[in-house]
Parts: C-alpha cells; sequence; structure tokens
C-alpha cells in the first residue's frame, strides 16, 4: 500500500485484511493522543465503516445465508385434481405449492398468488387479491380438497386467461416491473385441446411451467409451456418426488441471490459470492481446472491407473428415453479418462431382474470402442434386483479373469432410478470392505438411504441424486473428477529426497 491507496487483493483472492490494515497504514503516529488525533481517527473510522458497508465496489454487498428477494409476480397454480390423482399424491402437490410459496416475497405490491383447481371443471381455489400474506396463503392452500372427476386441462387454461390473470381478480396491468407466471401441474392426457389456448396466454405476457408426473402425455407438456421448453417443461417419475422441484422455482422467481450461500452453484470445493453471481476456487494445495468449477490436486490427472465398471439400471421405470440419457451420462465420464493397458480401463454391467455384463474391464482399448460399444447397449426393462447386481461387481467385475489389475485402484460407479427389490446391505458393505471406491447416483424415484449405503465414505462426496433424468449430466460433471486417482504427495517427496541425496553422493565420489 502507498499513500492513501486501500489495499486490494489481486483478482482471486480474498481481502482477509481490508479496512483493519488500511487503518493501521494511515493512522498517525504519535506518543500521545491529541485532539487532531482523535478527530482524524473518528473521521477515517467512519470512512471505513461506509467502505466496509457498502462493499469496495459502491454496492451493499449481499447477506450470505439470504435467500433470493423475488422480482413482484402474479403467480397462478393450475393444478389437476383429476380421479387418476389419488389423494395422499394431492397432498405431495399442496406441500409442492407451499414451498414454492414459502421462497417468494409474498404482498399487495410484490407476489400475488392464486389457486385453480380442476378437472372436469375448473374451480377458483383463492385469486390473486384473496391473501395478501404468506401465512394466509399456506392456511388456504391446506384446506384445497381434490375435485376428483375428469382432465380438463385446456379449459383450466382459458379460465386463467380469462379471470385469474384479469383486473377484477387482483391481476397487475402487465408491465416489465411484473412477471405473470402460471405454473401447471398434471398427470394425464387432457380431454380437451391445449396448444391453441395455451398460445393465446403465452400472447397475453403469461409465462407458463408445465409440470408433468408419471404417465403424463410429453407432447401435451410442450403444448402447454413457454419458450425455452428445457427450462419451462419439468417430468417427475411419481407425485412422491414432485417436492424434488422447490428450488428451482424458488430460482426462477429470483432476482438477485447469494448464490453461494443458497448453494445453486457448481463449485467443487469453494464458492466467493458477488452480487448476482459467483466464481469458484480451491483450497490451498489444489488448483482451478480450465472449467472454473473443479479442483485438482492430482499430478496424474485423469491419465491415472484405474479400474472403473458402471452398474447401470435398466429396469422398466427407467424408460426409453431416459435409457439414452443414462448412456449419455456413462460416455460423458468416459471421456474424461485416459484409456489405455496402464491408465485407465472401462467394464459396464447392465441389470434389472437379472444382471448381464455388457463389456469388462479392458476389452476396449480407446474411448472411442467403448462409447460406441455404451450406445450400442441394449435396454434390458424388467426389475431393480439391486443387491445381486452389486454381488457380480464384487465376484465377477473386479476379477482378474474379466479383466482386472492387481494393484491398481477399482471404481464402481452404481446408477439407479428406483428401489431395490433386493437386500442390498451385505454386498455394499463387501464391496466397501474390498477398498472399491463406490460411487452412488440416483433418479426419479431412488431411495437416498440405499445409496448413502452404497456410497464409500465420506458419503457426501459419493452419492448424488436429482429428480429428473436431464439433469444428470451436471452430476457428471462432478463424477469426471472425483474419481481422479491422487498420487501420494508424501511418497512423491521421498523419491525425490532420496533421488537428490545419491545424486550428491554420486558427485562427491566423482570429484
Amino acid at each position: 500500500c502507498q499513500g492513501l491507496a486501500p489495499c486490494l487483493p489481486e483478482e482471486g483472492q480474498v481481502n482477509t485484511s481490508g479496512p483493519r490494515l488500511l487503518l493501521a497504514t494511515l493512522h498517525p503516529a504519535s506518543s500521545s493522543s491529541t485532539a487532531m488525533d482523535r478527530i482524524f481517527s473518528a473521521l477515517l473510522l467512519s470512512v471505513l465503516l461506509l467502505l466496509q458497508s457498502y462493499g469496495v465496489y459502491g454496492a451493499p454487498p449481499q447477506p450470505r445465508g439470504t435467500l433470493c428477494r423475488t422480482k413482484p409476480t402474479d403467480l397462478v397454480f393450475i393444478i389437476d385434481s383429476s380421479r387418476s390423482v389419488r389423494p395422499q399424491e394431492f397432498e405431495k402437490v399442496k406441500v409442492f405449492m407451499s414451498q414454492v410459496i414459502e421462497g417468494l416475497d409474498v404482498g399487495p405490491n410484490s407476489t400475488r398468488v392464486g389457486v385453480i383447481n380442476y378437472a372436469s371443471a375448473v374451480k377458483n381455489e383463492f385469486s390473486l387479491k384473496t391473501y395478501q400474506t404468506k401465512a394466509g396463503l399456506l392456511q388456504a392452500v391446506q384446506r384445497i380438497e381434490p375435485l376428483s372427476t375428469g382432465t380438463m386441462t385446456g379449459l383450466a387454461i382459458q379460465f386463467a386467461i380469462s379471470r385469474a390473470f384479469s383486473d377484477s381478480e387482483g391481476a397487475r396491468v402487465r408491465s416489465p416491473n411484473f412477471n405473470k407466471v402460471a405454473i401447471v401441474v398434471t398427470d394425464g392426457r387432457p380431454q380437451d385441446g391445449v396448444q391453441d389456448v395455451s398460445a393465446r396466454a403465452r400472447a397475453a405476457g403469461i409465462e407458463i411451467f408445465a409440470i408433468g408426473v408419471g404417465r403424463v402425455d410429453m407432447h401435451t407438456l410442450r403444448q402447454i409451456a413457454s419458450e425455452p421448453l428445457d427450462d419451462h417443461v419439468d417430468y417427475v417419475e411419481s407425485y412422491s418426488v414432485i417436492e424434488k422441484l422447490t428450488h428451482k422455482f424458488q430460482e426462477a422467481f429470483c432476482v438477485v441471490s447469494d448464490l453461494c450461500a443458497t448453494g445453486d452453484h457448481d463449485c467443487e470445493q469453494i464458492c466467493i459470492s458477488t452480487p448476482g453471481a459467483y466464481k469458484c476456487a480451491c483450497k490451498e494445495g489444489f488448483t482451478l481446472n480450465d472449467d472454473g468449477k473443479t479442483c485438482s490436486a492430482c499430478s496424474g490427472g485423469s491419465g491415472s491407473a484405474l479400474d472403473l465398471v458402471f452398474l447401470i439400471d435398466g429396469s422398466k421405470s427407467v424408460r426409453p428415453e431416459n435409457f439414452e440419457l443414462v448412456k449419455k451420462f456413462i460416455n460423458q465420464i468416459v471421456d474424461s479418462l485416459e484409456v489405455s493397458d496402464k491408465q485407465a480401463q472401462v467394464g459396464l454391467v447392465q441389470y434389472s431382474s437379472s444382471v448381464r455384463q455388457e463389456f469388462p474391464l479392458g476389452q476396449f482399448k480407446n474411448k472411442k470402442d467403448i462409447k460406441a460399444a455404451v450406445k450400442k447397449m441394449a435396454y434390458m426393462e424388467k426389475g431393480t434386483m439391486t443387491g445381486q447386481a452389486l454381488k457380480y461387481l464384487i465376484d465377477s467385475s473386479f476379477s482378474v479373469i474379466n479383466g482386472a489389475r492387481p494393484g491398481v485402484p477399482k471404481v464402481g460407479i452404481v446408477f439407479t432410478d428406483g428401489r431395490s427389490q433386493d437386500y442390498i446391505t451385505d454386498a455394499a458393505k463387501k464391496a466397501k470392505d474390498l477398498g472399491f471406491r463406490m460411487f452412488a447416483v440416483g433418479v426419479g424415484n431412488a431411495v437416498e438411504d440405499e445409496l448413502r449405503e452404497i456410497a464409500s465414505e465420506p458419503v457426501a462426496e459419493h452419492y448424488f441424486y436429482t429428480a429428473d433424468f436431464r439433469t444428470i449430466s451436471k452430476i457428471g460433471k462432478k463424477l469426471q473428477m472425483k474419481i481422479c486417482i491422487e498420487e501420494d504427495p508424501c511418497e512423491c517427496k521421498s523419491i525425490v529426497k532420496f533421488q537428490t541425496k545419491v545424486e550428491d553422493l554420486i558427485n562427491s565420489l566423482q570429484r
């Protein structure tokens, strides 16, 4: 620091000294306190506190741990309660709505919420003007009862256009300062048309999210939703996991967020918040990779020797279109490896009611051949015998006869979308006792307790869950770095030290 310039950190560093260092630099040295000294100190302290309050760049810092401030929104839930939605499933929908509401700034000048309940007919449960407090909304949601008749989704969307989003029901004039949002939740095929009425709703400035459950018609969801469809169409296998979508909708209504505090980031180790954004950093001894998210301490990197076996759930609940996404997930991880006889070997096992080895370790010597074999893998369908698959992994996949190399680290990645139909505890424990590093990836109806049982320690770093198959690529990115086998830095230092000592002795002898 020179003169009156504050001590700012270099880019990528965190300034932990800040105002204290500046105070130490600027405080006038004196043997005794004078009136001028006290005035100077008080003035300086006031300036520093002001700087600290508004941050180095003049913007008030976001308090850590604070959730999003939501943009003023007119939000209407359009909820299917037809006879295919059982009472206990409808309760799950109510929990989902309540959790979304919990994340909103509710009030007459901020976010207003209405609910349309529909089956063969449409019922306006409450309008945008009915409740002005979050507590009132939550109580009203709990009182909603299912109608249990047909599925007139188009009629419900028309009701939203003509009445729910009208001035008389509390909707505000269309403006850049306000969002108009409808969230449609349905589990079936509508008995009327939705394409034209949904187009009219979007033309009227209503942003539509479509959530499908179970045997819903995906084509219908795409006709309902706003563009881009990837952001506005969501699917869950059952109502039991619809709550998993809560965070997405809290984020959708977010204006300014401490993304690090809310967990909405991809940083592997350290997340540093900036207003409305974030950047990643690494712990001491690690370096940030080119992706700006992950960290690496492996001097051998992805080229380290490794025997990796995928154990993939091919049960009927996965569905063909999702099974194709699973194949892409596998090949995404294969892309991060250096495949050869001396580096990474990959094996693949698919299981359902039985277990089938797609290809053993070492059969393919390069990534291109592995990825081609993965793409050709046929979908088995049937049940979910995860315990039987884990036993196969132990007894066969990591055996020398199937290509495993003695002394090479063994990694298993188990992928499942549902509860196992057999016992997994003994096989999961044995795999870890044998020194296999086990990762567990669950989607949709996967049971998180089972995933934790399969995963190696520390469990939080070895198991992953997502409600939606379309987001498994994010898990793939995290796994790409976690399967890296780190060299022992102590062992490396010992070798270097020994080599240096030998060279010194040789030089002495030569002299």
